[in-house]
Parts: C-alpha cells; sequence; structure tokens
C-alpha cells in the first residue's frame, strides 16, 4: 500500500509563494512518479506538474510554466511544487499522485494513489 500526505497550503496574497510538499510511504522502493493536479470549486480537475523517477524529466501545464516548479528528494521520499507569484486563479485544493513506472504522464487516470489534499488560497 501506498500513502501520500501533502502539506504546505494555507493562505497567501497574490503575488506571494507557497512550497507544498507530498510526503510518499509505503511501497516506496518500486519507480513512480509524482504528479500534482488541482480542483477549483466548480472546476473540474486540473494537471498541475509532473516529475519522472530519477527527476531529470518533467513536465507542467503550459499556462503555469515559469511560475510553478517541480522537484523531489528521493532520499526523503518527498517532492515539491514551489508555486511563485500567486495569483487568485491558483486558488484549488492541491493534490499529488502517484503512477507506477520511469515515465511521467499528464493523465490523471495513470495515477493510482492520491492524497487528500492541501488548500491554496489566493488573496487579491
Amino acid at each position: 500500500q501506498v500513502q501520500l500526505v501533502e502539506s504546505g497550503g494555507g493562505l497567501v496574497q497574490a503575488g506571494g509563494s507557497l512550497r507544498l510538499s507530498c510526503a510518499v510511504s509505503g511501497r516506496t522502493s518500486a519507480t513512480y512518479a509524482i504528479g500534482w493536479f488541482r480542483q477549483a470549486p466548480g472546476k473540474e480537475r486540473e494537471f498541475v506538474a509532473t516529475i519522472n523517477w530519477r527527476g531529470d524529466r518533467t513536465a507542467a501545464a503550459a499556462s503555469l510554466k515559469g511560475r510553478f516548479t517541480i522537484s523531489r528528494d528521493n532520499a526523503k521520499n518527498t517532492v515539491h511544487l514551489q508555486m511563485n507569484s500567486l495569483k487568485p486563479e491558483d486558488t484549488a485544493v492541491y493534490y499529488c499522485a502517484l503512477a507506477l513506472g520511469t515515465g511521467v504522464t499528464r493523465d490523471p487516470v495513470a495515477y493510482g494513489y492520491w492524497g487528500q489534499g492541501t488548500q491554496v488560497t489566493v488573496s487579491s
């Protein structure tokens, strides 16, 4: 079994920064990619970013490039999402998810394990 726990969410003013973390426990000996997704009230879940097992391949939503950066620390089984220049439209619940394998994918169906989410609220 795999568990993912997000942390680092909160309330921030527009223009500010937050660093989200996703701690992975359980079946961590397998290779896996970690993705971040978000869902705002009344909207569909949206892909944010993903990183592969080695940390040498990443992908991010085009609209977020330049502001959001994903990284991972395999020694600590943790993936981070650095979010800069936050905007009110970034307000959402942010989820991390795990996809077994060595590649990266934006498809949420490929992610078999999900965290509970962390709320990010950006005030104007």
